[in-house]
């Protein structure tokens, strides 16, 4: 072979050597560096969003009747938009005329969140920690209205009556038609009686205080089906919406 064919083949050799090395190297390179732009990028990032995570809106209730606002050290924590049915039974009643009326024995409804998801469901059942004194209902508990939200947490709670003995004193319910509309049911202010985690640990409705039932539509029972004693065990299912507060104390 002659000297000129060797060095073209040494050189061509080396040529390819070097290629592939190079290539290695640059491709070693290049390994090393792309994951440190996108961690950088994601550094960056969560850097930025960290301020809009620390920044949670505040709740806006707005203006309510007095008898019914929230006492100071509370704070609106989470709202619900209410759609549902409020259940009424015609029932014997010493203060009708008639001498029967519709008793409301449960609301039934499912509470959402601003963007329409299912949050709390909202219903009448057994507290967990009172003793039920009413020779008419057999259950474990007293009777409270209640709310259990999607952790499976849950929150029972009472409405204040009036008391007679206190001149003026409205209770915790308004009808006030400077806020209700009208045929729709009272605005509340439920006291919460007892709450109680889920059996997964769930825990949204634990710190409950009060709630506030506000903004309400409909819900009233109606003014037939309940007049004369053969009308007593007739159901009425009225439709109704409310806004729900639920608030918990300032510490928590």
């Amino acid at each position: 072979m002659s000297k000129t064919l060797l060095a073209t083949t040494s050189a061509e050799g080396a040529k390819e050597n070097c290629l592939k090395n190079c290539n290695a190297l640059k491709n070693q390179s290049t390994r090393r560096i792309l994951p440190v732009v996108p961690a950088a990028a994601l550094a960056v990032a969560f850097a930025f969003s960290l301020p809009h995570l620390a920044r949670a809106e505040p709740i806006h209730v707005g203006n309510v009747p007095a008898n019914i606002r929230v006492p100071a050290g509370n704070h609106a924590f989470l709202e619900g938009h209410g759609v549902g049915t409020q259940n009424y039974v015609c029932a014997p009643s010493a203060s009708s005329a008639t001498g029967v009326a519709y008793a409301l024995f449960t609301p039934e409804a499912t509470l959402f969140s601003d963007d329409s998801k299912q949050l709390i469901t909202h219903f009448f059942s057994p507290s967990p920690s009172e003793v039920n004194t009413n020779p008419a209902v057999i259950a474990p508990g007293a009777i409270r209205v209640t709310w259990q939200h999607r952790d499976s947490s849950a929150v029972w709670g009472k409405v204040r009556p009036a008391d007679p003995t206190v001149p003026g004193d409205l209770g915790d319910a308004s009808t006030d038609q400077a806020f209700v509309a009208l045929g729709a049911v009272a605005w509340l202010k439920v006291t919460a009686t007892a709450t109680q985690a889920g059996p997964t640990g769930g825990d949204t409705l634990t710190k409950t205080t009060f709630i506030q039932r506000l903004n309400t539509s409909g819900g009233l029972a109606p003014s037939t089906g309940c007049s004369t004693p053969t009308d007593v065990g007739h159901q009425a299912f009225v439709p109704y919406k409310a806004d729900y507060f639920f608030y918990k104390a300032d510490k928590e």
